[in-house]
């Protein structure tokens, strides 16, 4: 047991709050690839395009028909994909806590609510594949993508039928992925950014799990924890930014890595400190 996991039981033992912070390294144990990986490019006639390119809000504008099937691909593979020992074991951790703990993930796979953890306390910052919203913003009520919508073969077209969908049920234009593009900003009303940063300012323990640290609202809450002298843990295979941020805090530690091997001996220890 590490230090810094004696000094988040301390903590926790006093009242503190804990956020935990997850990437994508944590559902990939659960068979789901990396966004940027090769399973993200996707072919549109004869030009291959990266996910950089189809994640915007400039090509859905010119080209629904052809960035939905790209996000319904991506959105099978996360249905076939169930929750993991490490989204299980957080589960655990907010039963503890309760009001306590807040989750705040990028991924957009839906995991961590499958597994158990409730909506209340999970901020999806990056959104959610499984649910669409009006592209032109006539409300902002968010839909479930319907279940009979077909999922293509890898750099499948999107059949008619499925594009009658695809609609905003009030308005009757395209809806769009509930999920954050690149060429978009965080907010608060779709992706929690100030409540995010409002979470990081009152974190006693943040935990780090399975992040790159590529995105700059996740810095942002690092950073601030840090500042404000939170324990930080880290847990990746890899060194990163958290990494370094954790092995440089005062009562930090870079747990070096996956989330099933790391976090479930970690989040026993402040189950027992919650329960004492």
């Amino acid at each position: 047991m590490t230090d810094a996991t004696h000094h988040a039981a301390d903590a926790i033992r006093s009242g503190g709050r804990v956020v935990v912070l997850t990437g994508a390294g944590i559902s990939a144990e659960s068979g789901i690839p990396t966004f940027r990986g090769k399973d993200g490019y996707w072919t549109v006639g004869s030009r291959e395009y990266h996910p950089q390119e189809m994640a915007t809000s400039a090509m859905f504008s010119q080209h629904p028909e052809q960035v939905w099937p790209w996000y319904l691909y991506r959105r099978g593979i996360c249905s076939a994909a169930d929750p993991n020992h490490g989204h299980q074991t957080l589960v655990a951790l907010e039963d503890a806590l309760a009001d306590r703990f807040l989750l705040i993930t990028q991924n957009v796979d839906g995991l961590h609510i499958r597994a158990g953890n409730s909506r209340e306390r999970t901020y999806e910052i990056h959104g959610n594949l499984h649910r669409m919203r009006c592209a032109t913003g006539c409300t902002t009520e968010q839909y479930p993508v319907p279940d009979d919508v077909h999922t293509p073969e890898r750099n499948g077209a999107l059949p008619d039928e499925d594009g009658a969908r695809l609609r905003c049920p009030r308005c009757d234009e395209w809806a769009r992925p509930h999920v954050l593009w690149f060429d978009e900003c965080y907010d608060e009303a779709w992706y929690r950014f100030e409540s995010s940063l409002n979470a990081a300012v009152e974190a006693d323990v943040l935990i780090v799990v399975g992040t790159s640290g590529a995105t700059n609202l996740p810095m942002k809450v690092g950073g601030i924890a840090a500042q404000r002298g939170a324990v930080i843990i880290d847990i990746n295979p890899q060194d990163n930014p958290f990494s370094r941020m954790a092995d440089q805090a005062p009562r930090g530690a870079a747990i070096q890595g996956t989330a099933g091997q790391a976090l479930p001996p970690l989040v026993r220890t402040l189950v027992e400190a919650a329960n004492a």
